[in-house]
């Protein structure tokens, strides 16, 4: 990623529409109610979304994410988003994406993403996916990611997946409580573990769990920042400032709208360019 040439960095995208594969129509009412929550409906394709965010001169990181096994329905391939990424390495850094119900196969496709294909980083979901992030059936994935010393994203809090449906889908709050994520920080601290959204309503855990392990970050995706709780804003602005980051959540949320909200939301002048770009630069080792 040539980030010198970009204004920020987007550790937060989602990959929507594959193309090598059909589209998997099993499971569509979660798009719907998804589309309802976020008052969005768009979809667009790999390539697309990069051709959006190198027009803006923004970095991306893109993941999908694969809860098979909890909802059945086929994922994007991890290999599309890594070639993707191959191909536009001036804009974008694929993460992927296993089910931790795959246990020891989702630690070989995790190694063999990271070696053959240039993974940068993994994606877990643990409401849509179904498990709780200290689930020993999550470490075997968990200990090749930080064999190779690289981040993790959590969803974190309430989920517009889910949202408005009959008994929610299904889908249970309580596993993406950003709590649970303090027993992943002390048995893997050499995974950097990035506590994504606002995490309502759990914010005050996230910003303890943060406070307290060093290897633990927050990215502000899925809200307009003029919707912060106000306490993230705070500790964003001091004593998490260098480990607090950009994201959008897109395309439920664009980085325009993000940016601009996030310009009235009380930052600080001397923060912003670290929540923009450099903070993510750490995290993924770029050089300057």
């Amino acid at each position: 990623m040539n980030a010198n040439e970009l204004i920020a960095i987007d550790i937060h995208t989602h990959a929507e529409v594959s193309c090598w594969n059909p589209f998997d129509k099993y499971g569509e009412e979660y798009d719907r109610a998804a589309d309802k929550y976020f008052r969005s409906s768009r979809r667009p394709t790999i390539q697309e979304s990069i051709d959006y965010y190198r027009e803006r001169k923004i970095g991306l990181v893109m993941f999908m994410v694969d809860a098979e096994a909890n909802l059945g329905r086929r994922r994007i391939p991890n290999e599309e988003i890594a070639e993707a990424a191959a191909k536009n390495p001036d804009v974008m850094i694929a993460f992927a994406s296993i089910d931790p119900h795959k246990g020891k196969m989702g630690a070989r496709e995790a190694r063999r993403l990271i070696e053959e294909h240039g993974v940068k980083g993994f994606k877990f979901h643990p409401t849509v996916q179904g498990f709780y992030p200290q689930d020993k059936m999550a470490w075997p994935i968990y200990e090749v990611i930080a064999e190779h010393n690289l981040p993790a994203i959590f969803h974190s809090g309430h989920s517009g997946i889910g949202s408005g449906m009959r008994c929610g889908g299904g889908l249970r709050l309580e596993y993406s409580n950003p709590i649970h994520l303090d027993d992943v920080a002390i048995d893997f601290p050499d995974m950097q573990i990035v506590i994504a959204h606002p995490s309502w309503p759990w914010q005050d855990e996230a910003l303890s769990v943060a406070m307290h392990k060093p290897n633990v970050w927050i990215d502000l995706s899925g809200w307009s920042p003029k919707y912060f709780p106000q306490q993230l804003v705070q500790y964003a602005n001091t004593l998490l400032k260098d480990r607090v980051l950009f994201g959008s959540d897109y395309p439920l949320i664009t980085p325009d709208r993000w940016m601009k909200d996030f310009e009235e939301a009380g930052f600080r002048d001397e923060v912003k360019p670290g929540i923009l770009k450099n903070n993510a630069m750490r995290l993924l080792k770029l050089e300057t």
